[in-house]
């Protein structure tokens, strides 16, 4: 079994980015194939500052090594340095739809919440498409938000199969972890650095309480009972806690006697504890110079090693090779 994921370079990793790709990927080594990329080259889309990009990829690739990503087990590479990526996504642009494009949820929504529409942004799917296809990968750890970008990936390889010939691209599956498809943000949006809302993994203690205390709450007096399936704070508390520690959050919340504060600092706790082994792994890596580099040079090199059997295989069923 092949797994694939890819995790954009947009700055240090946040909860969100965790639990809904990080974590699911960590949880799958050693059960077959692990391919792990930096999708640089889609995080252009948002990208005003090449100086900036080269601090968030390389940010980005020790925040991965620190959570657990295991260079032994998974190959680890930066989507650029693979140049099938594009290659092949120019080939998918030829067989899909504009209206498939047109009908993206993600899309819309990013333009809507006033990020700058350009042609990157509408055709994004078509390289996350040759991303995943270029692999032959058979399962793809996403959240629930990102269901239909992998049914477009399917979409697009069974077009290519009908019109050059079954098995020239394998359609693979989706993995969607459906408690923590959606890691609410402090707002209760979905977590996300397009929004603002996020709490970072790797933050010093102070500006982590102070961004946990930020979490929207309602006006409902601290003596007065609270609702605890509406609570964002209970929600990112289930991420870190046991069954029992939350179901004794929620029965405080009906209670009533405790503010919002409280619930927030055991939030704060939490978080805290259980990031501790992993920032320490990360202070052990900045001590290493050239590690991060060797990582992903290597990763490159095994991942073209694969990717180039795909383009090849495809471009002769079209026709570009003989």
């Amino acid at each position: 079994m092949r797994i694939l994921t890819g995790i954009q370079p947009s700055g240090i990793l946040h909860i969100g980015n965790y639990f809904g790709a990080i974590k699911p990927i960590l949880d799958l080594q050693g059960q077959g194939e692990v391919f792990v990329f930096l999708a640089d080259l889609h995080a252009l889309t948002s990208s005003s500052s090449g100086a900036g990009m080269r601090e968030n990829i390389r940010t980005a690739a020790i925040d991965l090594l620190a959570c657990g990503l295991d260079p032994e087990q998974t190959t680890f590479w930066r989507q650029s340095h693979v140049p099938v990526h594009s290659e092949l996504m120019w080939t998918l642009t030829t067989v899909t739809p504009m209206g498939l494009m047109e009908r993206m949820v993600a899309y819309k929504e990013k333009v809507q919440n006033g990020i700058a529409a350009n042609v990157g942004l509408f055709t994004y799917p078509i390289l996350q498409a040759a991303d995943i296809l270029a692999y032959d990968a058979d399962l793809v750890p996403v959240g629930k938000d990102q269901k239909q970008h992998l049914e477009v990936t399917r979409d697009i390889a069974i077009k290519i199969n009908e019109a050059y010939g079954e098995g020239t691209l394998k359609l693979p599956d989706a993995k969607i972890s459906e408690d923590v498809a959606v890691v609410p943000g402090l707002d209760g949006r979905k977590m996300s650095k397009s929004y603002g809302n996020t709490i970072d993994i790797f933050m010093d203690e102070k500006a982590l309480r102070k961004r946990v205390m930020k979490i929207v709450t309602d006006s409902t007096p601290q003596e007065a009972p609270k609702d605890p399936d509406t609570s964002t704070v209970v929600d990112l508390y289930r991420l870190f806690a046991t069954p029992g520690q939350v179901q004794r959050m929620k029965d405080e919340f009906r209670a009533g006697g405790l503010g919002y504060g409280h619930f927030k600092q055991q939030l704060f706790e939490a978080i805290w504890e259980h990031f501790a082994a992993m920032r320490t792994r990360r202070e052990e890596i900045l001590s290493r110079p050239g590690y991060v580099d060797e990582v992903l040079d290597e990763g490159a090199r095994r991942a073209r090693a694969v990717a180039d059997v795909t383009l090849e295989r495809v471009w002769r069923a079209v026709g570009l090779r003989g």
